[in-house]
Order: structure tokens, then sequence, then C-alpha cells
């Protein structure tokens, strides 16, 4: 019993000497694993989005890697991401490799560090690392300092970082140009991203697009079939009938031109669509009192709408066909959403040394100002239905300002509730 008192209080003072002289056998613990992060399920979806992990170097990000070892004056420099179980290297100055062990990696820890730099002056000396494989053995890690790479909402998804063999100092310039360094990092990274949801945008758009112009051109082809018929009747009873009454004959000749235009503008939206192109070869000298003139036969038979053209110009050249429907469309809106006993559209056209104006006013109900920049886009629905109950689609205005862009012009509105709405567009004179 006497020895074995002698022999614990021999080993209690061979612990306290190594206190004594403030050293520390580092080999008393282990290498410390980094914990998962606080919010490590949604940091791991958020870094998904990116679709970054295991794709090809890149240029922009190499730059920045040679930058950050530069500027810190390190032999090895890296942009880490931290997948669910691996360190994986998107660019790197001086390893081999492409990935570590999560477990392993220096930035596991880092990502925990939201503010400033992760340093680590001398790994050999640190509880949490001198033990680690790459401390102890290549690549010999001992100084680290790495800057989390974080999203705006907080989320970490890796590090930039610069390492050395020795023990090492970062000054507070060298700190703060690493930290301007991640945040270029998260730059390119969001670009990325943002390419990609906008590419995505792009691919759905036109998939959508494509089979708009499937239904335009199915629609248009079914229209022919009874307008024909229309035309044909309208002149057979023109030719059988004996109509004493004049405006009898007015109505049929109507119903006759009308068809007859329709199905003019029928055929031009099949040839659109066949080509893909806005008319881009149908350019020719259009009279403006002969257009004016078609366009007015078109709602001749409305008592309750009044057109008046006014213009000094008597021809003008352009793509007809494609100016026909611009005027449609605003002159439809106007009597389809008037508001009034009767509907008053008045068009002008004015010719400067620029091009061709074109105004249509109307005294319809006019339009809330914080809707003025919704109304060309494309599907937006300001009201429901009009007051003759008609649903409305949204693609009108849209059409027409696709039209009149493709064919280099502009377009604005002005408009005041209770009084009306003036559309103005502009088309360049084609040399």
């Amino acid at each position: 019993m006497f020895d074995a008192y002698y022999f614990n209080l021999r080993n209690y003072f061979l612990k306290m000497i190594p206190n004594f002289f403030n050293f520390k056998y580092p080999n008393t613990n282990t290498m410390k694993i980094a914990p998962l992060h606080p919010r490590e399920v949604e940091r791991q979806k958020e870094l998904e989005t990116y679709r970054i992990i295991d794709t090809m170097p890149e240029e922009e990000y190499d730059e920045l890697v040679l930058l950050a070892s530069e500027i810190c004056d390190t032999p090895i420099s890296l942009i880490t991401l931290i997948d669910k179980d691996r360190q994986w290297f998107k660019s790197k100055i001086g390893i081999d490799g492409s990935e570590t062990s999560r477990d392993l990696a220096f930035c596991a820890h880092a990502i925990h560090h939201s503010k400033g730099v992760f340093v680590v002056a001398d790994a050999t000396k640190d509880e949490r690392f001198f033990d680690n494989p790459y401390v102890v053995s290549e690549p010999n890690v001992v100084f680290y300092a790495g800057v989390p790479l974080q999203t705006e909402g907080g989320l970490p998804l890796g590090t930039i970082c610069v390492i050395d063999h020795q023990p090492k100092k970062l000054t507070d310039r060298q700190e703060k140009a690493l930290q301007i360094l991640a945040k270029r990092v998260m730059n390119l990274l969001e670009l990325r991203k943002q390419k990609r949801v906008l590419e995505q945008l792009n691919h759905e758009l036109a998939f959508k697009n494509e089979a708009l112009e499937k239904f335009s051109y199915t629609t248009a082809h079914d229209l022919k079939s009874p307008l024909n018929n229309i035309i044909s009747l309208s002149e057979f009873l023109q030719e059988s009938l004996i109509l004493e009454q004049e405006s009898h004959q007015k109505m049929f000749y109507w119903i006759h031109q009308s068809s007859v235009k329709l199905k003019q503008m029928i055929d031009a939206m099949l040839e659109y669509s066949k080509t893909g192109k806005v008319f881009a070869n149908h350019q020719e000298w259009v009279s403006i009192e002969l257009l004016f003139k078609d366009i007015s036969d078109l709602y001749a038979y409305r008592n309750d709408c009044k057109i008046e053209w006014k213009s000094n110009v008597d021809k003008i050249y352009l793509t007809k066909v494609a100016l026909e429907q611009i005027l449609l469309n605003l002159i439809s809106n106007a009597v389809k959403y008037g508001d009034k006993e009767i509907t008053k559209i008045e068009i002008t056209l004015k010719e400067d040394s620029n091009g061709y104006i074109f105004q249509v006013q109307d005294n319809g109900k006019g339009i809330a100002k914080e809707h003025l920049t919704k109304i060309f886009e494309l599907f937006e629905v300001i009201e429901d239905s009009n007051p003759i109950g008609d649903n409305r689609t949204g693609i009108g205005l849209s059409t027409v300002k696709k039209l009149i862009e493709e064919m280099n012009g502009t377009i604005s509105v002005n408009s005041e509730i209770g009084v009306g709405s003036t559309f103005i567009f502009t088309l360049p004179k084609i040399q």
C-alpha cells in the first residue's frame, strides 16, 4: 500500500512538470472534426442550385486563386466547396488532387466563421489540427487562412483560402484583400447561377412561343373555311336577290369587303407563321387613303363607333399587313373597352425627317397610371372582361408592341381616367 502511494505521487509530479514549464504534449489529444453547419440541410440545397461541383476549370476562378497566392505570399491557394462528405476544389495552386475528405478539411471549420478571416497561424500547435494527416504529411499544412463564400442569405458554400508550410501571420491589408477576393468568387457563382436560370427561362419561352405560333397558324387556317363561305354567300346574294333598299345593298357590300379583307389578313398571318419573319420581304408603297378606307369599312356597320382620320401623307413605304394589324388592334381595343354611348377614335399620321408618327386617340374609360407599363406585356390582363362580356387574352397590345419594335419603331401611351387614351407609335422610313 505504501509503495502504491509513492507510485501515484510520482506520476502526479511527472504530469505537472510540463504544465509548470507552460508546455503541452499535443499527442495527449486527437484531431477535432468540424461539426455540421447549423443550417446544413439548407446549405446543401443551396449549393446544389449553383451546379458548380465537378465542373471543369475556368480561367476566371484560376485568376482569383493566383491573386490570392500572390497577395498573401503563399505557395498554396484554393477555392473550395464543402459538399456532403468531401471538400472539392474549383480552382487550386500548389496542390495535387481535386478533393479531400470533409473530415480532414480546414475549410469545414472555416465555414463556421461568418465574419472576417479564419486563421490558423501554426497548425502543429493547434489542438484541432496538430495530428491532421495533411499537417503531419503532404502537403504539410502549417499556416491556413480562409474566408467563407457566403450567399446573400448567409449560407457558406465553401472558402477561398491560402496555405503555407510554415507559421505565418497576414497583415490587415492582406486579410482585407482576401475578403474582397471571396466576394469576387461569389459574384462569379451568382452570375453562373443567373445565366443558367435565364437559359432555362429562354428555353421555356421558346417552347411557349412555338406552341403559340402553332396555335395561331392552326386558328388562322381554320378561319379561312368559314370566311370563304361568307364571301361566296354574299356574292351569291348580291347577284341573285333584288335589293331595293340602298341600306341592304350597303350591308352586303360591307359583309363582302370585310370578309375579303379578313381573308387577306389571315393569308398574311399564315405566311408569317411559316416564315417566322415579320413580313421582312413584303415592303410596299401603301396608299394612306385606301388603307384608311379598308379599315373603316370593317367598322362601317357599327352605329356606336365613329372613326376619324387625319393625315398629311399620301403614301408610305413599309409592310402593309403589319401596319394593318397594329391599327386594327388599337381600334379594336378602343371599341371593346369604350364606356361612352358612341366610341370616338381619331387617328392621325404625320411625317418628319426621321419617319412616320401615328397617333390613335379614343374617348374611353382610360387606363390607371400604375397599369401603363404593364399593358404591353404578353398575357397581362388589367380587367377580367369588357363591358360586352368578351374575355381578354392579353395578347393584342403585346403583339402591337412586338410588330412595332421589329419594324424598328417605338410605342408609348398617355391616358387619363374618364377621358380616354392616346397611343403614339413611330415607324422609321425604309431607305
